[in-house]
């Protein structure tokens, strides 16, 4: 492990780490775009809008899963930089167990306020009974999806990427093979959808525990070591929660977004539940190469390595925003033949290509956003973590809207993410010169 964070070649250890994560990543973006291409095979956009609706759900128990996935990863990063294999290991145990705690808590509280619930997430009596059935059966399943996001980020501070993404992978097909059969043949619609996701991430889980078992040399998941000190509890929640809220915003953007859509009628709220899936082709891998580097960006910073650490930063951020570039220009080409691919008819086509080009546009900064957000997180800065965690899809997001939709309409409310992504990017580009010192 020395040899490869301290002593092997910056592009190659970088895309060592980064490049199972990515792939997974895009195991990730082809199940996204496979379910929604099925979905919308239905014709039904009662029923593609209603599991748009519910997709919020999702982003949420991922927030919850970060707050002791990457958050303990951030932290144990450094503890191994510094050599302190003994504290790693009792952090990569107490991460694991209060993940399954929280979770089976949420399960309780989302099943018993299932319908205020849905009522904020922007369902109408339309699309209802296609939001409460997919909503129901991720409440149900929500322990082996923030359970997941533990092992599989903490297994990467020991340089096991490749583990991660196998576990990835294989949620993720057996996924997408089980929903063309639950919505066709057992025609169980959007509940099917959601025991698709709960079975695909109950494998991912699984996997993810017997390869930590199996082949972690300093971190465990026995029950015995599970105990930490306060300081070290505290460490993990100024930087996890950070983490956490980061997915949770993006949760509230989507409810937000949909909200706004949603007076426009369904064929507004359908087109972007659409876009924002073929969105994630640039967003997925993004964030698979930002997080890939982060164990490398913390172990580092923790061994003092002023040098490679800088060298680092700049490798990522030219990885980021290379890629972001030249991936948005394609799919802005091609934007109406994508939309199209999913639901052929001239209205989403028409308006799904609009938003999809808005949206694209900023993909770069959107990079160099996530780049301030994981070397926050990292080194530990939990007040930049926290800035850019509650920006972009938050506080910045909110404002941008209202103003604009109240300005410009439709054209407003489509106008909103990019002009939040400028303004984020600004704030984060000034954190990042006061912050990351070495």
């Amino acid at each position: 492990m020395e040899q490869l964070f301290e002593h092997e070649s910056i592009p190659k250890v970088y895309m060592q780490l980064a490049l199972p994560v990515v792939l997974g990543m895009v195991a990730s973006m082809i199940y996204n775009l496979a379910d929604t291409f099925f979905v919308a095979k239905t014709g039904n956009a009662n029923l593609v809008a209603g599991i748009a609706l519910g997709t919020p759900l999702f982003s949420f128990m991922l927030a919850v899963g970060d707050i002791f996935g990457l958050g303990g990863s951030a932290i144990i990063s450094q503890l191994l930089g510094k050599k302190q294999h003994l504290d790693s290991a009792h952090l990569s145990s107490f991460c694991f167990y209060a993940a399954i705690i929280f979770s089976l808590l949420l399960t309780v509280l989302m099943l018993v306020f299932e319908r205020p619930l849905l009522k904020l997430l922007g369902v109408t009596a339309a699309t209802y009974p296609y939001a409460a059935g997919f909503y129901r059966m991720m409440a149900l399943g929500s322990v082996f999806i923030i359970v997941s996001l533990v092992p599989g980020n903490i297994i990467r501070t020991e340089g096991l990427a490749t583990k991660s993404m196998a576990a990835t992978l294989a949620g993720t097909i057996l996924t997408i093979l089980l929903d063309p059969l639950f919505l066709f043949v057992f025609h169980w619609g959007a509940t099917g959808v959601g025991l698709a996701n709960v079975i695909g991430y109950a494998l991912n889980t699984s996997l993810l525990v017997y390869f930590m078992v199996k082949d972690c040399q300093i971190l465990t998941l026995s029950p015995h070591q599970w105990r930490v000190a306060p300081p070290a509890v505290r460490a993990v929640l100024k930087i996890g929660i950070p983490a956490s809220l980061t997915n949770f915003m993006q949760s509230f953007g989507v409810m937000l977004l949909n909200n706004y859509l949603a007076r426009y009628g369904t064929t507004a709220v359908a087109a972007m539940g659409i876009v924002l899936k073929i969105y994630m082709v640039v967003m997925l891998i993004m964030v698979g190469f930002a997080f890939g580097a982060q164990p490398l960006i913390g172990y580092n910073y923790g061994a003092k390595n002023k040098a490679r650490f800088h060298a680092i930063l700049r490798f990522d951020f030219l990885i980021e925003v290379v890629y972001a570039l030249g991936c948005a220009l394609v799919l802005m080409i091609f934007a109406p033949q994508l939309v199209a691919l999913f639901m052929n008819q001239a209205a989403i086509v028409a308006l799904g290509t609009k938003m999809l080009r808005w949206l694209l546009i900023t993909a770069p900064f959107v990079g160099a956003i996530l780049v301030f957000t994981t070397v926050f997180q990292s080194l530990g800065k939990a007040t930049g973590a926290l800035i850019m965690a509650v920006s972009r899809q938050g506080i910045i997001f909110a404002a941008v809207i209202v103003l604009l939709a109240w300005l410009f309409g439709l054209q407003g409310v489509i106008l909103a993410q990019p002009v939040a992504d400028i303004l984020t990017f600004l704030i984060g580009f000034g954190l990042y010169r006061r912050l990351v010192t070495l």
